[in-house]
């Protein structure tokens, strides 16, 4: 059985490491713990690994944020993949930093990029992942701050966060959404870790 894993990103150097840049950083983490690189393929940058019998495909679409959905759609058709069996990993401003959200379907809201999955699919019927970035910028401003840079505070803040979304990618593979969710949604967020601003090895739970 496949899955496919799209961590939505922009390519080039000048927009690596910026928050909109997340989803990139999940799938690359994941690669390397498998011990897996990253080659060029159609629409995207694709490797893949076996895990307890399920074929995970990883892909950085190299589309641009904005025109995600061709990358999406060309590889769910290449590799005959349902869409209940593709998971897309984006940031997203409206839940707290360092916080990971499972959600089974739903509308794109303010981002470009699930909004042009959802256009190109035709369906919000597709499991995403979304991982927070936290909303500090004036009015106006949002889209500096979705193209800038963390900050090395919120970097520390983010690795737990980098960490647990590569456990919830396995266990979408092999548990199923549904249980994934109540798996990881109900678990306790980073809420101490931003409240009390110590370490997040202070704070990480068992």
């Amino acid at each position: 059985m496949k899955y496919l894993i799209f961590g939505l990103g922009n390519i080039g150097n000048e927009y690596a490491g910026t928050r909109h840049n997340i989803g990139f950083e999940v799938v690359d983490y994941l690669a390397y713990l498998q011990n897996v690189e990253f080659k060029p393929d159609r629409y995207a940058w694709t490797c893949e690994f076996t895990y307890k019998g399920r074929t995970i495909i990883l892909l950085k679409p190299t589309t641009y944020m904005n025109l995600s959905g061709k990358a999406v759609r060309y590889h769910l058709e290449k590799q005959k993949v349902e869409m209940n069996n593709i998971l897309v990993i984006a940031d997203d401003k409206d839940i707290p930093l360092g916080s990971c959200k499972l959600k089974p379907k739903g509308s794109g809201g303010s981002h470009n990029g699930i909004n042009n999955i959802v256009e190109t699919l035709h369906s919000v019927d597709f499991p995403r992942l979304r991982i927070g970035i936290g909303n500090d910028y004036a009015k106006g401003f949002q889209i500096d701050f979705v193209l800038g840079h963390f900050e090395e505070k919120e970097k520390e803040l983010l690795r737990p966060c980098i960490v647990e979304a590569t456990e919830i990618i396995k266990n979408f593979a092999t548990q199923g959404i549904e249980r994934t969710m109540n798996m990881f949604n109900t678990k306790k967020q980073n809420k101490t870790i931003l409240k009390d601003n110590t370490s997040p090895s202070e704070n990480k739970e068992n």
